[in-house]
C-alpha cells in the first residue's frame, strides 16, 4: 500500500494555487453544509417567537383600547349624574384631561407655565 501524502509532498506535486482552490472549496462546502443544518432551524425559530410577540403586542394594544373606552364610558356617566343632580364640584381633579402624558393637559387651559 501507498502511504499518504504529507501536506509538504502534496505542495511539491499539485502547487500552492491548487492545495488553496481545494481547502476554499471545502471551506465552501462546510459554511454551506452549516447553514442549512443550523442557521436555518434556529432563523425558523425565532421567527416564530417573533411572530408570537406581535400577536401579543397586538392583544396588549387591543385591551388599552378597550380600557379606555371603557374608563371614557365611566367618566362620562358621571358627568351626567353630576349635571343631572347639581353636585358638580369644581375642582382641579374633575378637569383634568384622561391624556396626562402631555403637559400641555395637566392645566384646564392648557398652558404648562406654573
Amino acid at each position: 500500500m501507498a502511504e499518504p501524502l504529507s501536506v509538504v509532498d502534496i505542495l511539491n506535486q499539485y502547487g500552492f494555487a491548487t492545495l488553496a482552490a481545494i481547502d476554499m472549496g471545502y471551506f465552501i462546502y462546510f459554511i454551506y453544509k452549516f447553514t442549512t443544518e443550523n442557521l436555518k432551524n434556529k432563523l425558523g425559530e425565532a421567527n416564530m417567537a417573533l411572530i408570537g410577540l406581535l400577536d401579543r403586542i397586538r392583544m396588549l394594544d387591543n385591551d388599552l383600547i378597550r380600557l379606555r373606552s371603557k374608563l371614557n364610558t365611566v367618566l362620562e356617566m358621571q358627568e351626567n349624574e353630576e349635571k343631572q343632580h347639581g353636585t358638580s364640584d369644581n375642582t382641579k381633579d374633575n378637569n383634568l384631561s384622561l391624556d396626562r402624558r402631555r403637559p400641555s393637559s395637566n392645566r384646564e387651559d392648557g398652558n404648562t407655565k406654573k
